[in-house]
């Protein structure tokens, strides 16, 4: 978070204004959507999924990739559609989720009477971090954002051996993948567009140079390795005389 850019020096509480756009759904994003009529919300109440937000509660998805959305949520396919009862194939693909939801409840009003409700919600944040993380690994997050730093803490943070001044950030577009390298010491990241995750992103920690020579990751292990090394010569020496 350091002013590399020798931009004006920041004050206290100094409010940031975030780059954001509007997340567009692609291929292999998991959405959540639900449908419910009026007389469905004056029987049960404003609560969409009372029953399943305990079980989503309870779950809270880690390392191996698996969460409820991916069984009763709508993937979507490679040709950008996602397969909904009743209506069959919607295509969603490069919709944002209020465009998917008013998508959808246009074509829902040919099979409802009546007033009714659609919500549509990705079905988490699913991003992978690899490489010089505390615990690298897969993560699904049940948030509708997420910034970088969430995503590292999330991961158990970096290692003291990782590059903090290049993250390589490989991020999915419907038509192929980009890297990026991402500068966590500079402050202008939060104004980037990568301070913000978004689904299906990797994070690639790097080592430094020290980690290629096999050094320890601080002083007391690089210490007894040197000693290690020493001795080793020594016996060589002696038993060389």
């Amino acid at each position: 978070m350091q002013n590399q850019s020798n931009n004006e020096a920041l004050e206290s509480g100094k409010r940031i204004p975030h780059h954001m756009v509007d997340y567009r759904l692609q291929f292999n994003d998991i959405v959540d959507v639900k449908v419910i009529t009026n007389d469905e919300i004056l029987r049960k109440g404003f609560s969409l999924n009372t029953a399943e937000t305990g079980q989503t509660m309870g779950m809270q998805p880690g390392q191996g990739g698996g969460d409820v959305y991916y069984m009763t949520g709508y993937t979507v396919d490679k040709n950008g559609f996602i397969d909904i009862p009743l209506l069959g194939k919607v295509k969603v693909s490069n919709l944002t989720l209020d465009e998917a939801k008013e998508q959808i409840r246009e074509d829902l009003k040919a099979y409802i009477r009546g007033d009714f409700f659609v919500r549509v919600k990705l079905g988490g944040i699913r991003y992978s971090a690899l490489g010089e993380f505390r615990a690298p690994g897969k993560y699904v997050i049940l948030q509708d954002r997420m910034t970088i730093f969430e995503a590292i803490a999330n991961a158990g943070d970096l290692t003291v051996l990782a590059k903090r001044d290049n993250i390589k950030l490989i991020r999915q577009y419907a038509d192929g993948s980009e890297i990026y390298d991402v500068n966590l010491n500079d402050r202008d990241l939060l104004y980037s567009d990568f301070y913000f995750i978004r689904p299906n992103d990797q994070l690639y920690a790097e080592p430094l140079k020290v980690r290629e020579v096999g050094a320890g990751e601080n002083a007391a292990q690089t210490l007894t390795l040197l000693i290690t090394l020493f001795t080793f010569a020594a016996l060589v020496l002696n038993l060389s005389k």
